[in-house]
């Protein structure tokens, strides 16, 4: 599994086609990848797993979302005050 995602994340260039999203405004889909990211990085961190596998959300969520947007989503999510649930 862990090949897959290398050779994927190899040949990646830009966010796939992710049909929950078909429209042309991806706002959601980028905060749902940064969700699932920071999602992805804690349930693996709390089983002791290697975390590689949620570098495909990070990808996808840095070709979709303005800098500002995550740059804001962070300082939230330090300061405690991130509205959503990860």
């Amino acid at each position: 599994m862990a090949e897959d995602i290398q050779a994927k994340l190899e040949r990646y260039r830009t966010a796939p086609f992710d049909a929950r999203f078909p429209n042309q405004n991806q706002t959601r889909n980028c905060w749902q990848n940064y969700l699932d990211y920071h999602r992805c990085q804690k349930a693996l961190t709390n089983k002791g797993v290697d975390v590689a596998p949620c570098d495909w959300y990070k990808r996808v969520y840095k070709s979709l979302c303005p800098i500002s947007w995550t740059t804001k989503w962070d300082d939230q999510r330090d300061e405690g005050t991130f509205p959503g649930k990860i």
